[in-house]
């Protein structure tokens, strides 16, 4: 595997984050979460509207992220 472009290294430390911060506000495991994200399509949304979800704050995006995977299945709250 070759070496991440700024970019790439930079959307996967916003995904980190925005991970990070819908397990606080759901009082989930790293693990479950990423399985539930990556299920859900949580992950595929972060990927896809990096470049306008990172201009949001983290608690607009864990509020669109809770909406996706609703929309795709997902029950969390």
């Amino acid at each position: 595997m070759g070496k991440l472009t700024e970019e790439q290294h930079d959307i996967i430390n916003y995904i980190v984050v925005c991970v990070s911060e819908f397990a606080e506000k759901y009082g989930i495991g790293m693990d479950e979460l990423f399985e539930y994200l990556k299920t859900y399509k949580g992950i595929e949304y972060l990927q896809s509207y990096y470049d306008v979800e990172h201009l949001c704050s983290f608690s607009e995006t864990v509020e669109s992220l809770t909406a996706i995977c609703k929309k795709h299945g997902g029950n969390f709250r």
